[in-house]
């Protein structure tokens, strides 16, 4: 899984996630790309859920870059413990996603197959996606629908 080797603090407040992405909201280096499109989490687990969907529907051919990496820490109490006693331990890593954000690009496999790589990967993760290209990066190829 996903994680910092090292941080300067264990343990982070979880913040606000508001307005549209700002800087990584554009493909830089593949020619297809899966965009968020909606506020969200991300966890190391469903990072690599979807990059091994990627991988497989591709055959394990062409290159996949990874633009999000999860370096936020979410702390949790175990189930069926009193109030108070401080905060709890790292239960895992997130990144906080806004709309607009590239998370994953490839390139050097066919339109239909990356398509069908990016939508598979899509349905691992809990919120709106798209799938963009180099040539038309807003034109809509496939939304995918949380499941509910």
């Amino acid at each position: 899984m996903l994680m910092p080797k090292r941080t300067k603090y264990r343990k982070q407040q979880k913040g606000r996630n508001r307005g549209k992405a700002q800087r990584g909201n554009s493909l830089s280096f593949g020619t297809f790309g899966l965009k968020c499109m909606e506020l969200g989490r991300i966890n190391s687990r469903q990072i690599e859920a979807s990059r091994v969907a990627i991988s497989r529907a591709m055959s394990r051919t062409g290159k996949i870059w990874i633009m999000v990496f999860p370096d936020k820490p979410l702390t949790s109490r175990p189930v069926g413990v009193r109030m108070g006693k401080g905060k709890g331990s790292v239960d895992e890593w997130v990144m906080n996603l806004k709309p607009g954000r590239i998370l994953f690009e490839i390139t050097g496999v066919s339109d239909a197959v990356a398509v069908r790589a990016l939508n598979l990967a899509a349905q691992k993760l809990p919120f709106k996606t798209k799938v963009v290209s180099v040539e038309s990066e807003n034109e809509l190829y496939w939304v995918i629908r949380k499941r509910c």
